[in-house]
């Protein structure tokens, strides 16, 4: 049995991680990325290149064996959706471990012939930060995308929230999920990233996904419990959002939350099992 400190009792031998949310970047611009990322959120990034033997190295570390990453990166401009596209799809070939989501573009003008060849490229699905991207995430351009999506029954990866914008409110999220029922969405940052209150308030009845990424640091521990409680632990799937944070730290916090085993199983592993083929 594992015993982690604060937590009340002792944990399987066979608890497994899933990663449901890692950015990776190749090597000559995996630096570069990481400052770029920290400086929109105002964090510091020292030595924390988003490379993926840093990915590899940051999940060595955990307490608890991580066995699978689901990857991706973002297009910031739609010329470079295909190059990151093809580099995603190349470190999960090489990686038995990981899955895959390729990046699009609100104004990728081959929108459709580009998500067929994710699909040939073996990659599961789509991720979005509507911020960076600064594009709405309800906008009639991602609407002709998500109908796409929720066709081929291809999930999508969302970032959601930030005080700053209003690109991916979540009451673009809820417009999404209300317009297509069947998509298969999750939420990042508990589907708000700093606006959290606002996202339980829109997204409580939907029917998504919502990773815990990100949010750990500024919610604490009891409004963490809280909102997966409130979501519904069958809803929450972990994610470490590397490079923003290192495995170690981001699970023992997690673990430190005193939930119940089946709230940490479904959590860790099982949920993102019901999404992807881990």
């Amino acid at each position: 049995m594992i015993n982690l400190p604060e937590q009340n009792t002792s944990l399987p031998d066979n608890l497994q991680i899933i990663d449901m949310h890692a950015h990776i970047y190749p090597d000559k611009i995996a630096e570069k990325a990481s400052i770029g990322v920290g400086e929109f959120y105002n964090l510091p990034m020292r030595n924390q290149a988003g490379s993926v033997a840093n990915l590899l190295s940051s999940a060595a570390q955990s307490p608890i064996e991580v066995t699978g990453f689901l990857v991706h990166s973002v297009a910031v401009t739609p010329k470079t959706v295909e190059s990151i596209n093809n580099f995603v799809s190349s470190e999960c070939k090489a990686h038995p471990q990981f899955r895959g989501f390729g990046t699009i573009h609100a104004h990728t003008e081959n929108f459709e012939q580009e998500i067929e060849r994710i699909v040939q490229l073996g990659l599961r699905g789509i991720k979005i930060h509507p911020d960076t991207q600064q594009f709405d995430a309800d906008c009639k351009e991602m609407f002709k995308i998500y109908e796409i999506l929720q066709s081929k029954k291809l999930p999508i990866l969302v970032h959601c929230g930030d005080y700053r914008y209003d690109y991916s409110h979540p009451h673009r999220i809820k417009r999404i999920m209300q317009s297509f029922p069947n998509l298969r969405l999750i939420g990042a940052h508990f589907g708000g990233w700093s606006v959290w209150d606002l996202a339980l308030e829109y997204l409580e009845d939907e029917n998504i996904y919502l990773d815990c990424s990100s949010s750990m640091k500024w919610l604490g521990k009891v409004r963490t419990r809280e909102l997966i409680r409130r979501y519904g632990a069958g809803r929450i799937l972990f994610g470490s959002d590397f490079p923003m944070w290192q495995h170690k730290k981001e699970i023992e916090c997690l673990l430190s939350l005193k939930l119940t085993i089946d709230e940490l199983e479904k959590i860790f592993y099982k949920n993102a099992k019901q999404i992807l083929d881990f």
